[in-house]
Formats: structure tokens, C-alpha cells, sequence
């Protein structure tokens, strides 16, 4: 049962002269002055209000590119040495970070072990609210202890605010297992940016509804994610030229997919793709080496378990003993 100490601030993020920084004081909480008396208007003017400010959005992430790509190369090496990446997150962001970690397998034939997502109240908060659970480090905590992170993974914790304590308290364990973390948050100097080795801002600023991150904050957090896994994927060759060569192939619309990505990397007629792509055991990465390297199956698989997957590098087996 809530008790009144859940009225109380879970924890007080402190600005860099050091005096504390009340939540109501955080730029996602604030009101947005652009967005008064929505209450009044018309549909249409709702509406662009709403797309006035998420025009703003693309730039805020702009400002943060470059630690964006520190994270993207984290990852990226993070994977390649048999690590995993682990997105802790509560309400909205668990839910943005559930998204991007369900879509690494169908997109690059990634193992789902491979990116992971940890939520506040477990799955069945996808569906309904458990924001109890977000307001324990220790809960927090407990559940990334159950996945045994190491010095090998990356654990990216989310949240708008940059307090939520369920989240710091994952990322600060996780830290101190040897694990590499960062923090992805909509607020300068939080709690959470002080337990993760780099930390991702987007300052979008006051959301139309006031303290309603599941609006600017969460758009800019999945541009944010969506940025770490595509370019990652994309550094460990699992994407060649901008093509999705590593897609699984496990509906109609996925294997059209396939089929055109083979025809377009490789230059040739649909019949051919087909017939190549069967003699590959449907893998598109394979059968752009067969075609490319103009070799067999069994020499097209070696190469890609030599490079680890790199289509690229796999094509020229001659960089492979740089």
C-alpha cells in the first residue's frame, strides 16, 4: 500500500553550483508557455502547437551527436567481443528502450540476447502503468544483477528526467560489476549522468503538456536509440552500403525485402536473387559474398565467421589479414 513518503522526492539532482534542484525546477517538468490555454483551442491549433514543438526536437539531438557516437562505437565493440547491450528504463523510456531491442533481431539477424531491455515493474509493464517500482534504486538493482553484467557489456540507462531512481540504481550497479554504461536524459546535471561513464542530453525542453515526457523527451530518446543500434550494427558491418543486408527473413514482406536488398547490392535479375538466396540457406549475407566474392557457400560462410559478420570485409578476404 503507498504511504506519504512516496510524496517525498526519491532523490535531488543538483545543478553544477552545487545548491539542489527541485524536480519542479527540471526543464521537462516546467510549463511550456508556447502550449497555454490548450485547454482552448481548436483541434487544428493543438495540432500545430504540438508540431511546433517537435520541431525542436531533431535539433536538440544534434547537440548531443558527439556523444551519441561515443556510445555507438561503445556498443559496436561491445558486441563484438561477445558482450551484450542492456537498456534499463522505466514508464515511457522502458517502453522506447523494449521497442529498440525487439527490433535488432528482425533487422540484423542479431541474437536477442544481444540487446536487451530491463523495465520497472517487468514486461507486463509494457501494457499498464507500475511506476511503484521506479521509485526503488534497489528494485533497480535487483534486476540487472539477474542479467550478470560484465566488464564485456554496455548498459544504457533512460530517463527523462536523469532522476529516476529505479534506473540510477541499475546503471550504478552495472558500473560497479566492470560494466560500461551511459545515460540517456533530457536534463543537464542529474543522477543519473553521475553514475554513467557518458551521458547522452537531449534538451527538448518544457513539453507542450506540462512534465508529459512520453511526448518531446520519449520522441528524442527513441531518435537517440534508433542512432546507437543502427550505427552500430552498421560499424560491425552487419549493413553494406546502406542496404540491410542482415535481415532475417521470416515474413513475406521481410523476404521481398531480402530479395530486393540482393538484387540491388549485386546487380542482378529477381530469378537469380531467388536462386541464390535458396542455394545460401536464405541468408542475404551469405549469398552477397557468394555473388560478390564469386565463390561458394562453404567459402562465403568461412569469411563471414571470419570477419565476424563484416559483409564488407568478408567480400575482400584480403583485408582480413591486415
Amino acid at each position: 500500500m503507498a504511504t506519504l513518503t512516496m510524496l517525498e522526492p526519491a532523490s535531488t539532482p543538483k545543478p553544477e553550483n552545487g545548491s539542489p534542484l527541485e524536480f519542479h525546477a527540471l526543464t521537462t517538468e516546467t510549463a511550456n508557455t508556447a502550449s497555454e490555454g490548450l485547454d482552448t483551442k481548436s483541434a487544428l491549433e493543438i495540432a500545430r502547437i504540438i508540431n511546433h514543438e517537435d520541431a525542436k526536437i531533431a535539433a536538440a539531438v544534434k547537440k548531443a551527436l558527439p556523444e551519441i557516437a561515443i556510445v555507438m562505437d561503445t556498443v559496436a565493440r561491445s558486441l563484438r567481443d561477445g558482450g551484450r547491450l542492456i537498456y534499463v528504463g522505466a514508464g515511457s523510456s522502458g517502453r522506447i528502450a523494449s521497442l529498440d531491442a525487439s527490433e535488432c533481431p528482425p533487422t540484423y539477424s542479431t541474437a536477442p540476447s544481444q540487446v536487451q531491455y530491463i523495465m520497472a515493474g517487468g514486461p507486463k509493464a509494457l501494457a499498464s502503468a507500475s511506476d511503484v517500482n521506479e521509485d526503488s534504486p534497489e528494485i533497480g538493482q535487483r534486476d540487472i544483477a539477474r542479467r550478470r553484467p560484465t566488464r564485456k557489456d554496455i548498459v544504457i540507462g533512460i530517463s527523462a528526467s536523469g532522476r529516476t531512481p529505479y534506473v540510477v540504481g541499475a546503471v550504478e550497479y552495472a558500473r560497479a560489476r566492470g560494466a560500461k554504461t551511459a545515460a540517456v536524459t533530457c536534463n543537464l546535471n542529474t543522477p543519473l549522468a553521475d553514475v554513467a561513464d557518458t551521458t547522452i542530453v537531449a534538451e527538448v525542453g518544457p513539453e507542450v503538456l506540462s512534465g508529459s515526457t512520453r511526448m518531446k523527451s520519449a520522441s528524442a530518446q527513441k531518435m537517440i536509440l534508433n542512432m546507437i543500434t543502427t550505427g552500430a550494427m552498421t560499424r560491425l558491418g552487419y549493413v553494406y552500403d546502406n542496404l540491410m543486408v542482415n535481415v532475417h527473413m521470416k515474413n513475406a514482406k521481410l523476404v521481398e525485402r531480402g530479395i530486393r536488398v540482393l538484387m540491388t547490392v549485386c546487380e542482378i535479375d529477381r530469378d537469380t536473387a531467388i536462386r541464390t538466396i535458396k542455394s545460401a540457406g536464405k541468408s542475404i549475407p551469405i549469398a552477397v559474398v557468394m555473388l560478390k566474392a564469386n565463390v561458394d557457400k562453404m567459402e562465403a560462410v568461412r569469411r563471414l565467421s571470419k570477419s565476424d559478420g563484416n559483409v564488407r570485409l568478408a567480400i575482400d578476404d584480403s583485408r582480413l589479414e591486415i
